[in-house]
Parts: structure tokens; C-alpha cells; sequence
């Protein structure tokens, strides 16, 4: 465990509230800043006994912490918390840390570290994959993108709430590589409802397809999690396929921009569309499989 420190988080989301519970329980001295005053009321209500300062702005979040820490929306939200005229970085100290766990594009990521250069702050884009539970459970992997003098500043605050640390590459690498894990997931997720529906349409007895394939080639996580809620058409839970869709987004853009083809991806993210269109834009992403008919259904 790291000595307390001077702490500021950005941002009490769904991830971001459960990175800021262990961050407080590791002894740090928190402050708190969300757009959304209720939402914070919400985190104490959810968390008592844990104490926390609240700042009216970023910049007075920032001001006087060690380290600064964000999980916002996107680009936007993530530039004007950062950079705009209200920003982390009007009067983030030199030499403190600023630690970004935001999934955004890696255009912005850099652009951050290029400021951050200037200012002599210690900068890392780490976005984060483990989900819900895995930030509650203080169970976390993060890649990492930033100079290594940055990632070994972060890491012993990172380790509060993460199993594994991954210094990815440079500046933006810590996003791109996260963009790599969607493309990946989402395939699986796919692949798996295909397998599913395929099964369900050959009247076969799901628990004992799972039972034969589980342990062979076809295992993943996806599979051992969502095999059977999704057979049972429950989604109400996990990682959103909105969410989703703003992360396919940031990964076909920076395909564009590299100049590589991803047809499957973009496949994929139409099919998310469909699951939107009808209406489960909040739900897990293993809702995909709504859209793919069974046999003899429409």
C-alpha cells in the first residue's frame, strides 16, 4: 500500500465510484468532483463511514492534490475537465500525477500528455477492463499509455484497486490498446450468441452444451458469465451496449485513421445499433443476442 496522499477523483460513475471507495479506504485523504451534485450524495449514502472533501470545479479539486484522477463520458467531458478554462490542469501542481481512466480516443490522450509535458505532470491514459464487478472488487486490469517515470508515480495508487498493470507503450497506447480488447470482445460476444441461438434452434439441452464446450477451445469469460443468463434473456446488468457502441466507435475511427480494415467490427457495431433500436441501448452487451432469431421465430 502507497502512503496516504492528497487524492482528487473526477467523476463517481459506475466505475469511477467504486475506483474512489477503495481509493478512500486505502487512507488516502479524498476530493470528490461530479458534474452531477446527486450523484455524490448517492456515493457517501452508498459508502458512510468514508470521508471525503466535495470541490465545486475540477481546477478546485486539483488544486493542493498529489494526484488527480478521472473517469468521465468521453472526449468532450474528459477536455473540459481537464483542459478548459475550469480544468484539472489550471492548477495541478508540477510534479503531481494525473491518471485518466476514461475509455476515449487516443487523439485526446495525447493531446493531454502533450499538456501535461508542459506543466511537468506526471501523466498516464489508463483505461480500464474488468467491469462493474471488477471494480467493485477492487479486481481491475489497467493498460497503460505514458512515460515510464509516469506509470511507476501511478502505479502505487493504481494498486489499490487493480489485479494487473500493464505499461503498454507510449503516450495514447494505454487507449489504443483498450480499443484492441472491444474489437476482441466483441466478436466473442457475437460468436457466442451465433453459437447460442444455433444450439437453442437445434433443441439441444443448453447446460449440457455448456457442460461439453466450456472446458474445450470455445471457453472464454464471456461464455462462463453470460451462457446462461443470456438463454435466459436476462441483461439487466453489465457493461452497456451504448457504452459499447461509443467504444466500437473510437476503435473503427482510429482504424481510419491508421489506415486498417476492421470488417468485423463494423459488422458488429451495426448489430449493436439494432439491439439500440429496439430498445436496449442500457442493457449488457450480451443483448446482442435479441436481435438474432430463433429458429422459426421472427
Amino acid at each position: 500500500m502507497s502512503e496516504p496522499i492528497n487524492i482528487s477523483f473526477i467523476g463517481l460513475g459506475v466505475m469511477g465510484g467504486a475506483i474512489a471507495r477503495h481509493i478512500a479506504k486505502a487512507g488516502h485523504k479524498l476530493t470528490v468532483y461530479n458534474r452531477s451534485p446527486a450523484r455524490i450524495e448517492r456515493w457517501q449514502a452508498a459508502n458512510p463511514g468514508l470521508s471525503l472533501q466535495i470541490a465545486a470545479s475540477p481546477a478546485e479539486a486539483a488544486k493542493g492534490a498529489d494526484a488527480v484522477l478521472t473517469c468521465v463520458g468521453n472526449d468532450d467531458d474528459l477536455a473540459d475537465v481537464v483542459l478548459g478554462p475550469m480544468g484539472a490542469f489550471t492548477t495541478l501542481r508540477r510534479g503531481a500525477v494525473y491518471i485518466d481512466h476514461t475509455t476515449v480516443s487516443a487523439r485526446i490522450a495525447r493531446q493531454i500528455a502533450v499538456e501535461a509535458r508542459d506543466l511537468e505532470v506526471h501523466c498516464v491514459d489508463a483505461p480500464v477492463t474488468g467491469g462493474q464487478a471488477g471494480a467493485e472488487n477492487g479486481q481491475l486490469t489497467v493498460m497503460c499509455g505514458g512515460r515510464p517515470d509516469a506509470i511507476e508515480a501511478a502505479r502505487p495508487i493504481m494498486e489499490a484497486y487493480t489485479k494487473r498493470i500493464v505499461h503498454v507503450g507510449k503516450a495514447g497506447a494505454g487507449q489504443t490498446c483498450k480499443m484492441v480488447n472491444q474489437i476482441t470482445f466483441a466478436g466473442i460476444i457475437a460468436s457466442l450468441s451465433e453459437g447460442l441461438r444455433f444450439a437453442q434452434s437445434s433443441q439441444l439441452d443448453l447446460d449440457k452444451v455448456y457442460e461439453a464446450i466450456s472446458g474445450g477451445a470455445a471457453q472464454s469469460w464471456q461464455m462462463d458469465n453470460r451462457w446462461h443468463t443470456m438463454a435466459k434473456d436476462e441483461f439487466d446488468f453489465g457493461f452497456a451496449v451504448d457504452w459499447m457502441r461509443k467504444d466500437m466507435g473510437l476503435a473503427l475511427d482510429e482504424g481510419r485513421s491508421i489506415g486498417v480494415s476492421l470488417p468485423v467490427a463494423a459488422q458488429i457495431d451495426q448489430i449493436y445499433a439494432q439491439v439500440q433500436a429496439i430498445g436496449g441501448g442500457r442493457q449488457d452487451t450480451s443483448a446482442l443476442v435479441r436481435v438474432l432469431p430463433r429458429k422459426g421465430k421472427a
